[in-house]
Formats: structure tokens, C-alpha cells, sequence
């Protein structure tokens, strides 16, 4: 018996401590909603030309590496790296989880 309250309380911790490292959807909105909705839309699919790529429905570790890409200067772009630059690791989650939870890239691999 004290295996298997032991078991699960190792299991709850494991969740808890997932779940603190997966971003919060509702701020990354807030956070978008302040700055990246003006070049990429609220939703992430705002099309102002070639420079303005989709990240509506992109897979949250590709954003948030592009996103500590741009903060870090390993990756350069006249834009984005002075909106990234004051990014927090919780404010990259967040809007990592907000824009990939939004319609837009399609996986054609599940076709």
C-alpha cells in the first residue's frame, strides 16, 4: 500500500513539474496581443508580405527556439531581435503556447 501512495504521489510530481515548464496560452495572448499582433495578427496568420511569416499553428519548441535565437543575437533580424531581446524565458512559453495552439500550418504528414 505505502508502494503505491508513494507511486503516485512521484507521478503528481512529475506532472506538476511538466506542467510549470509548458507556456500559459491565455498570457501569450495578452502578450501578442501587445506587441506581435501588429506585424503577425492576433492569430498569427497576418500575411503583410514575405517578411512576416506565419506562426498561427507552428510547433511551440520551433517558436520558442526562434524566439531565444532572436534574443541571444544567434539569430539576427533588424525586426525581431529588439522585441525579443527583453523576452523572458515565461514570456517565449507563453507566446510559444498561444501561437501554436491557433489554426494555420497544416502537418501533411498525418495525411
Amino acid at each position: 500500500m505505502m508502494r503505491l501512495i508513494f507511486s503516485i504521489a512521484v507521478i503528481a510530481l512529475i506532472s506538476v513539474a511538466m506542467n510549470a515548464q509548458a507556456g500559459n496560452p491565455n498570457r501569450g495572448k495578452e502578450l501578442a496581443q501587445e506587441v506581435c499582433a501588429s506585424c503577425h495578427g492576433m492569430d498569427g496568420n497576418l500575411v503583410l508580405d514575405d517578411d512576416y511569416p506565419k506562426l498561427g499553428g507552428q510547433h511551440a519548441d520551433y517558436l520558442e527556439f526562434a524566439l531565444k535565437a532572436y534574443r541571444s543575437g544567434d539569430r539576427d533580424n533588424e525586426l525581431m531581435s529588439p522585441f525579443a531581446e527583453d523576452l523572458s524565458d515565461r514570456d517565449i512559453r507563453d507566446l510559444a503556447a498561444w501561437y501554436s495552439r491557433q489554426e494555420g500550418l497544416i502537418d501533411l504528414r498525418i495525411r
